[in-house]
C-alpha cells in the first residue's frame, strides 16, 4: 500500500508540475466535434461584479490592435443602440448568467446581477524582458515588477507581434492562469507573425485540418479581429472559472471550460473548418456576429450556456443549422 500511495503521490505532484505551465493544461487538445464534455460547477467562486483590468502591452502593438481591443472591452457593458442587433452584451449576458447558474437558479427569463469590466489601468513594457516569454518564469515576474501584486487589479499581458509567448500558437491562441495567493492573469499574443494559420482563423486559412470558408476580418485587421476572439474566449474561461474550482468540464489539472468547450464554434452549422454562420456586411463583405460602439462590429466565439448545457453563439436565432 505504501508503495502505491507513494506513486500515486509521485503522479500527482508530476502532474501539477506540468499544470503549472498553463498552456499545457486548461483543455489545449479538445475538440468540440469529436470529443464531449459537460461544463459543470464546482463549488469554487466566479469572478463578480467589476472586475478592474490592468492591461500590460508588451513590446510596441499595433496602434489599429490597441483600438479595436479597447472598443471591444469598452462595448460589453453597455446596451447599444436597440436599432443595431444583435449587440455584443447580448453575448456578455451568457456570461453574467452563470452567477445564478452557481446557486442552482433558472437562467432563462431571469436578468443575471452585471458583471462590469473595467480597464482601470494601462502600462507599456518595450521588450524588458526579451522577446520570448514564458507564463512559469517570465509572466509572474513581469506582473510582480509592473502591476506589484495589487490584489484588486486583473493583468491582461497583450504581447506585440514580434513577441513569442511560450505555449500559445500550440493548440490555443490565449491563456490564464493563476500564481502566488491565487492571483490570476490573462496573457494574449499576436498571430501576425508567430502563428497566422493556427491563431488567425477564421481570418487566415488553418496551416492543418479541414479547409472552409475564410472571414473577412469586420475592424479591417486579421490579428486584431484573431486577437479580440482569442480575449472574449479567455476573459469567458477567466470569469466562470478563476481558481480551477467554478466551472468547467472533464478534471482539475486539465479542465475543459466555458469557452474552450465550443472552440471553433463561430455560428449555427460550425464543422471542423467551418466556422459557422454569420453576418456579412454587404457593402464591405467583412463577417461578424455582434455589433459594438460607434459602428464596430465584432466576430465572438461560441460559449457554454448553463440554461441549456450547450454551446451557444450569438446569431443562432437569426440562422437555422
Amino acid at each position: 500500500m505504501a508503495s502505491f500511495f507513494s506513486i500515486r503521490l509521485i503522479s500527482l505532484n508530476l502532474l501539477l508540475l506540468i499544470c503549472f505551465i498553463p498552456s499545457i493544461c486548461y483543455g489545449a487538445t479538445f475538440d468540440p466535434f469529436t470529443d464531449k464534455t459537460k461544463i459543470t460547477y464546482h463549488d469554487g467562486p466566479i469572478l463578480t461584479g467589476i472586475v478592474n483590468l490592468h492591461i500590460i502591452w508588451y513590446g510596441k502593438p499595433e496602434e489599429i490592435q490597441r483600438e479595436v481591443i479597447m472598443d471591444f472591452l469598452e462595448t460589453l457593458n453597455t446596451e447599444g443602440d436597440k436599432k443595431v442587433q444583435p449587440h455584443i452584451s447580448r453575448w456578455w449576458n451568457v456570461v453574467e448568467s452563470y452567477q445564478l447558474a452557481m446557486k442552482g437558479k433558472p437562467t432563462i427569463g431571469v436578468e443575471s446581477p452585471k458583471i462590469k469590466v473595467k480597464v482601470e489601468k494601462e502600462d507599456t513594457i518595450d521588450y524588458a524582458y526579451g522577446k520570448v516569454l514564458t507564463t512559469q518564469y517570465d509572466i509572474p515576474r513581469l506582473i510582480k515588477d509592473v502591476n506589484h501584486g495589487d490584489p484588486n487589479l486583473l493583468p491582461l499581458i497583450i504581447t506585440a507581434k514580434d513577441v513569442s509567448m511560450h505555449g500559445l500558437c500550440a493548440g490555443k491562441c490565449a491563456d490564464h492562469g493563476i500564481f502566488e495567493n491565487n492571483k490570476g492573469f490573462i496573457v494574449i499574443g499576436d498571430p501576425e507573425i508567430e502563428c497566422p494559420g493556427a491563431c488567425g482563423w477564421p481570418f487566415h486559412e488553418v496551416d492543418a485540418g479541414p479547409k472552409g470558408p475564410i472571414f473577412k476580418p469586420p475592424n479591417k485587421n486579421m490579428a486584431a479581429d484573431a486577437m479580440v476572439v482569442a480575449l472574449a474566449s479567455s476573459l469567458v474561461n477567466t470569469i466562470t472559472n478563476p481558481q480551477n474550482t467554478g466551472f468547467y468540464g472533464g478534471i482539475e489539472f486539465d479542465p475543459i471550460e466555458s469557452a474552450t468547450a465550443c472552440k471553433g464554434i463561430f455560428g449555427p452549422g460550425a464543422a471542423p473548418g467551418n466556422p459557422g454562420k454569420v453576418f456579412t456586411d454587404r457593402k464591405t463583405g467583412e463577417n461578424f456576429s455582434a455589433h459594438g460602439n460607434n459602428g464596430r462590429k465584432f466576430l465572438l466565439p461560441a460559449i457554454w450556456n448553463p440554461a441549456t448545457s450547450t454551446c451557444w453563439t450569438i446569431t443562432s436565432r437569426y440562422f437555422s443549422t
